[in-house]
Parts: structure tokens; C-alpha cells; sequence
């Protein structure tokens, strides 16, 4: 394989992103890098910015992006060729998850199509056999008007009132249409996986599927500062059966994917309002199998903006010392079936996911149990320690 086949990850307009990241060195820093991306080449900044955290929350994050003076860790094509699985020089840097210390929060039910798609978990117990189903009988109930209803609003009220009268609510319905979004940590700090790496299932999970997210960089002083792509993997027969079980379908090993990099808003290239009118799209491609799937996620189908699902996250409230990556949901959830008929879509273990958008580039993972994949041994902690040994912390003014 070319360096020109991975050229699909990065942005369409690459030349002019500014693009951050994280990548694993060996002997003798044998720890990660804060790195970033500049007419191809890649640099490792860590000595300006030892996390990505510090990178971020820095007045000056652009300017360093583009002008810090680093070391050369060569072409960008090389680190994505590596995560891609094509033959490299062993002992070079490897790309991980952009994000480090931050917390890993993730809205739900911030589209229509999802909403509808979380009832039917909800009402199936987590049985896709039932799904399909259900999925009519519940549209012919409540119509499929929900995306022109703003949440909070006295509309949303209304139409509240009227399927509680009706016996059609669901308490996916009260973050869907309500005022209050649904924000629940997704992962824990450093348990992301970047591109190219294995994504995980529970072993119990017989019902599962990737969710193609935008996912906002978040400093701590509550300023979004760029954009990643993420796949919030979900599993739906967990969910399904209780939302008490949240924590069990969405945190386990692997079972976040953020990447390829950060791409930092630079006020004309790049904006919030290149986020609000993106499209995510998601390719799935079968291992042992026939089976693809490709579908779109429109942000501009969105029901809550992204800044209002910040200021819900973080505020007086809440406050994030670290930062927060912030996944902001999708309106695609696979129904197409792929077993049986009517019983719709789930993931089989070597599924290759693609994430993709023009101005962030694409997001590859392999899927697989989350009892297989690599284990999570890097924490806060060794981060730290690793820093202080390389002389990044400790005794800095």
C-alpha cells in the first residue's frame, strides 16, 4: 500500500487544517507526544505542551499548533499508514486518541431519528427481534414529526402532555424533547483509542452498534476549541433493558474511539458553523461476510445546538478543570438487517467502521470483544510520571 491510499483520513482541505495530536514514541521517551500536523510533516510540540490538556486551555493554542518549534517525528503519512496496519519501521511513533487527561462526556438522543431508535430499545428490552416491529407500530402512535419540535419549548410541552394521555412516553422522550439534554460520561481519561485500533464489545452484548459522532474539544475555561470524530460504540440490548445500564453499554475497554486528530477552529477554515452544517458518514464493512452499510449523519438535523449541549455540560454547575471531549450524538442508528430478516443490524468481530467527514477525515476501527483488545495499563498516573522522568513537569514555573 501507498502513503496516497491513507490520504482519505486527513481533511479534504488538509493543507490549511491546523491538526493536533497525540502519538506513542519509543526509547527513549518510551511515553506519548503531543504532536502537530504541518504541511505534512508531523512535530512533537510536548516540550511547550506536555498534554494535549495544556495545549488546549493555552491562549496562544493556535499560534503553537502552527510555530512552536519542535522535534521532527516525519510525514503524517507515515504515522496513519502505521495505525492502517501497513509495514513500517518498527520503533516509529504510533498515533492515539488526540484527547489525554479530559473527561469523555457524551450527549444522547439529540436527534429525532435516534430518539425514536432509543424508545424502540426501550420498549423491546433489548430483543432485536422485536425491533422492526415495534419500530412501525411506534411511528404510526407518535408520527414522525419529532425533528420539527424544539426541545423545551411549548411545543415539546404539548406533545408531552398529549403521549403521557396516550400512553406512549418513554423517558428517552423527557432528554429528547425536554429541556434538560442527556450528558453521561462516556469514557474515562486516557481510555480512548485513537485510529486504527480495535474497538470493543462486551462479550455479552448480542445487540451492538457504532455511532458516528462530531466530537467537541473543550477547554477548561468552557471554550470550544476544535472538533474530532468519535465513535460512541453502543450496545442496544443492554440499554435496552434498563437505562440504569448506561455505564455497562457505553464505558467498557476500547468502547471509545476518537481521532484521527483534533482539528482546531481557526476562525476562517475551520468554525462551529462548519460543525453545525457537517456530515458524518459511516461505512461498514463486513469480515466474514458480504455485508456493508453506508449512511449519513446531517448535524444540521441536530434538535439542540452544540453550544447549548455545552453550556449543559459545564457552567456554574459543573466545572472541568481538565477540559471535556464531548460527543454530540447521531441520527444514525443501523436498522438494516444483516442475520435474519426483521431482526436488523449488528455488529460481527472483524467489522471494519469508517467515520468519516471532509473537514475532520476519517476514523478506522476494526471491531472486536472488549475482553480481547489490547488492555487499558496507561493511566493518569503513568502519564505523569512519565512526563516528570522526561523533564516536561515538576519544578516548571
Amino acid at each position: 500500500m501507498t502513503s496516497s491510499s491513507f490520504a482519505f483520513v486527513l481533511p479534504q482541505d488538509a493543507h490549511q487544517a491546523v491538526l493536533v495530536g497525540r502519538a506513542w514514541r519509543t526509547a527513549p521517551v518510551n511515553g506519548p507526544a503531543v504532536i502537530a500536523v504541518r504541511a505534512g510533516q508531523v512535530f512533537d510540540i510536548s516540550v511547550h505542551a506536555p498534554t494535549m490538556a495544556d495545549l488546549l486551555d493555552a491562549p496562544d493554542a493556535l499560534r503553537m499548533a502552527r510555530e512552536a518549534p519542535g522535534e521532527s517525528l516525519g510525514a503524517v503519512d507515515a504515522l496513519i499508514a502505521a495505525a492502517l496496519g501497513a509495514p513500517v519501521e518498527p520503533d516509529g511513533p504510533r498515533l492515539l486518541a488526540p484527547n489525554d487527561v479530559q473527561a469523555i462526556k457524551a450527549c444522547g438522543v439529540t436527534f429525532a431519528v435516534s430518539l425514536l431508535e432509543r424508545v424502540i430499545e426501550e420498549q423491546a428490552g433489548g430483543d432485536a427481534q422485536r425491533a422492526d416491529a415495534l419500530r412501525q407500530e411506534i411511528l404510526a402512535d407518535i408520527g414522525s414529526n419529532l425533528a420539527s419540535i424544539t426541545p423545551g419549548s411549548p411545543a415539546a410541552l404539548k406533545l408531552k402532555q398529549d403521549l403521557i394521555r396516550r400512553g406512549a412516553w418513554s423517558q428517552y422522550m423527557e432528554v429528547g424533547i425536554g429541556p434538560y439534554a442527556e450528558v453521561f460520561s462516556k469514557s474515562q481519561p486516557m481510555s480512548a483509542v485513537g485510529l486504527g485500533a480495535q474497538v470493543g464489545l462486551h462479550p455479552e452484548s448480542k445487540w451492538n452498534n457504532p455511532e458516528p459522532e462530531i466530537v467537541l474539544a473543550v477547554n477548561a475555561r468552557r471554550e470550544v476549541v476544535g472538533a474530532a470524530l468519535g465513535n460512541d460504540v453502543n450496545l442496544r440490548d443492554i440499554e435496552g433493558r434498563s437505562a440504569l445500564l448506561l455505564g455497562k453499554a457505553k464505558d467498557n475497554n476500547a468502547s471509545c474511539a476518537i481521532g484521527p486528530f483534533i482539528r482546531l477552529f481557526d476562525g476562517k477554515h475551520f468554525t462551529l458553523d462548519t460543525v453545525r452544517q457537517a456530515e458524518v458518514r459511516l461505512l461498514i464493512e463486513g469480515a466474514d461476510d458480504d455485508f456493508r452499510l453506508d449512511g449519513v449523519s446531517r448535524m444540521r438535523e441536530i434538535s439542540r445546538d452544540p453550544l447549548d449541549l455545552v453550556a449543559q455540560t459545564a457552567g456554574a454547575h459543573h466545572q472541568y478543570p481538565d477540559g471535556f471531549m464531548l460527543f454530540l450524538g447521531t441520527m444514525f442508528s443501523p436498522i438494516k438487517d444483516r442475520d435474519s430478516a426483521g431482526g436488523g443490524f449488528t455488529h460481527h468481530l472483524g467489522d471494519r467502521v469508517t467515520i468519516a467527514s471532509p473537514a475532520l477525515g476519517a476514523l478506522v476501527n476494526e471491531v472486536q470483544l472488549s475482553t480481547e483488545v489490547a488492555p487499558w495499563t496507561f493511566g493518569v498516573r503513568a502519564l505523569y510520571a512519565n512526563l516528570a522522568r522526561r523533564g516536561l513537569i515538576g519544578g516548571r514555573a
